[in-house]
């Protein structure tokens, strides 16, 4: 049960980034600029985070399951990593890593049905 809530949640958050992304939210630029990459990757990322929320929603597909949770550890990961290489406090670089965390649980706790099966 805290799992659905936790990838309910996690879903929801990834949408409303999605569309924050798609459309070139002012605040999304801002920190993509900020940390000196180009406008352009907000596109790149809000379709991935997209595709990502639907193959963790979608009944079947294990393996599909698997690599959206691994790009979702990457982009987060990666975020936290920008945020701390490019001097930036604390409270910027825990942000991803709180959703990280909220990835990692929906991750351990999903149903086995979701799972890939082990050989």
């Amino acid at each position: 049960m805290a799992n659905r809530a936790i990838r309910r949640n996690l879903n929801i958050a990834y949408l409303l980034e999605y569309a924050f992304f798609i459309t070139h939210g002012e605040h999304q630029i801002e920190v993509l600029s900020g940390l000196g990459y180009p406008a352009y990757l907000a596109t790149i990322l809000g379709l991935w985070k997209l595709l990502g929320v639907i193959a963790i929603v979608i009944p079947r597909f294990p393996r599909l399951k698997e690599w959206a949770y691994a790009g979702f550890f990457f982009e987060l990961s990666g975020a936290a990593l920008s945020h701390a290489f490019s001097g930036e406090g604390p409270a910027l670089i825990a942000q991803p890593l709180v959703f990280l965390a909220l990835v990692i649980a929906s991750w351990a706790l999903r149903p086995p049905s979701r799972k890939l099966a082990s050989k």
